[in-house]
């Protein structure tokens, strides 16, 4: 069986449902956070804004050349990220905007179906 954080849709798609503690996207349902990058869809540790981190934030930072705007939904309630990261996703050129889970995956919904370069890092809500 293969390493479960190298399982992904291996291409963009949007999201059809969130809650429960998980999402749904291409006729597919997956419990836990996600990653919604240019090279698919992918399961991300993270259960909460608290947890994200420059190393949870690996795969963004290697797909950066393809992404012009970085959603980040933060669960149920806005949070402000650390100066770290933030300094950091600024430091690699990379636009982001960070809200609630429900707000970001309806934006990114938007902005894919709309044809733009958008990457999401949604924290799973109940």
């Amino acid at each position: 069986m293969s390493d479960p954080a190298e399982r992904h849709l291996p291409r963009q798609a949007p999201i059809e449902a969130y809650g429960a503690g998980g999402f749904r996207f291409a006729e597919m349902s997956h419990k836990g956070s996600l990653l919604a990058l240019p090279s698919g869809i992918w399961a991300w540790p993270p259960r909460s804004a608290s947890e994200i981190d420059l190393a949870s934030l690996a795969r963004v930072f290697s797909e950066k050349a393809a992404i012009d705007i970085f959603l980040i939904g933060c669960g149920a309630e806005p949070v402000l990220l650390s100066a770290p990261l933030r300094e950091r996703l600024r430091a690699e050129g990379i636009s982001f905007d960070v809200m609630p889970t429900r707000a970001a995956a309806s934006t990114y919904n938007v902005l894919l179906t709309e044809g733009r370069r958008v990457a999401a890092a949604l924290i799973a809500v109940e």
